[in-house]
């Protein structure tokens, strides 16, 4: 089972590719995911909240400063990043509304793994995703609304409750089922990243199967833009950290939240509120964002392993 497990999780982008193939070429087969789309982020969400307990939420009391700060970056970088992206490359309002949707989702859950894996501040990263979770109900519609009100039509009250229900209930529903049903909990979490793994890949192949055409037309155009998008917010969250005085663990951490966002959350909105088309974006960036932070990760460990060796020369020397 294990074996499994590991199959599917190192192999994330292989099988998104492959399922994104299928649903270009053969719409049909899984044009029957996208009713199930929203159902399927809950589902994730409610595993995250799984992961969580009420000791979690203590990081945000000591250390406000950092986390605030983390979210400030996030939801300033990622929402300006995809506007300017957006005017430089002239992309057409269904799916640049998109774009914006995509930059002003709180950060992705991958981000947690990243930064365990580039050896940055684990437990800032988590808090950081909490927090920018919890605030994404409010925050995600009014930056939207702001920045791609002028494109589309954006209704702020449903999407707000529709984040609310996709996103902010089934977290707190997971956490409520660990914090009382931790030990039946925990035999179920080694198991909740290949879940998530398969909804995620389902849910890309559903949104590349609603729209095929505009991706044949447009999915260069965008894959670049999502390329930028990334880039800039793990370049720029560094920035902002190191401009704030945090040390390198912190600054990975804040840098790598920026980066990855909840690009599921993205989808799932886009297909709610707009069209099949705007949520393209949102599906690039959830094979993307996961490819590009395992690279970081690989340059982190890296630079690591330099410093320590050149340390160790300077001791013997």
């Amino acid at each position: 089972m294990k074996r499994i497990c590991n199959f599917f999780t190192d192999n994330m982008a292989i099988l998104v590719i492959a399922i994104g193939v299928v649903g270009a070429l053969w719409p049909s087969t899984l044009a029957w995911v996208a009713p199930w789309i929203s159902w399927m982020l809950g589902m994730i969400m409610f595993g995250m909240g799984m992961t969580l307990t009420f000791d979690d939420f203590r990081m945000l009391g000591k250390r406000p400063w950092e986390v605030c700060l983390g979210a400030a970056a996030q939801f300033t970088i990622m929402p300006l990043a995809a506007w300017l992206l957006v005017k430089i490359f002239s992309i057409p309002p269904e799916i640049a509304v998109g774009v914006v949707l995509l930059g002003t989702c709180p950060g992705g859950t991958a981000s947690n793994v990243i930064t365990y894996l580039a050896k940055g501040d684990v437990a800032l990263s988590v808090a950081m995703t909490m927090t920018t979770t919890i605030l994404a109900p409010v925050v995600t519609p009014i930056l939207t609304w702001w920045l791609a009100g002028a494109w589309v039509e954006i209704s702020l009250a449903a999407m707000m409750m529709s984040i609310a229900k996709m996103v902010l209930v089934p977290v707190v529903l997971g956490l409520l089922l660990n914090h009382f049903f931790g030990e039946k909990v925990r035999k179920v979490t080694p198991f909740l990243p290949v879940f998530s793994v398969i909804v995620i890949v389902l849910t890309i192949g559903g949104v590349v199967a609603l729209s095929a055409s505009k991706l044949f037309t447009y999915g260069l155009m965008i894959t670049v833009v999502v390329i930028c998008h990334n880039a800039l917010g793990l370049l720029c969250g560094y920035i902002f950290a190191r401009i704030f005085h945090l040390n390198t663990a912190k600054a990975r951490a804040l840098a790598i939240e920026v980066g990855m966002q909840n690009s599921g959350l993205a989808a799932s909105l886009a297909i709610m509120h707009f069209t099949p088309a705007a949520a393209i974006p949102g599906a690039i960036f959830s094979v993307w964002h996961n490819i590009s932070g395992s690279l970081v990760a690989n340059y982190c460990v890296k630079q690591d392993a330099k410093a320590a060796e050149l340390e160790l020369e300077a001791k013997t020397a």
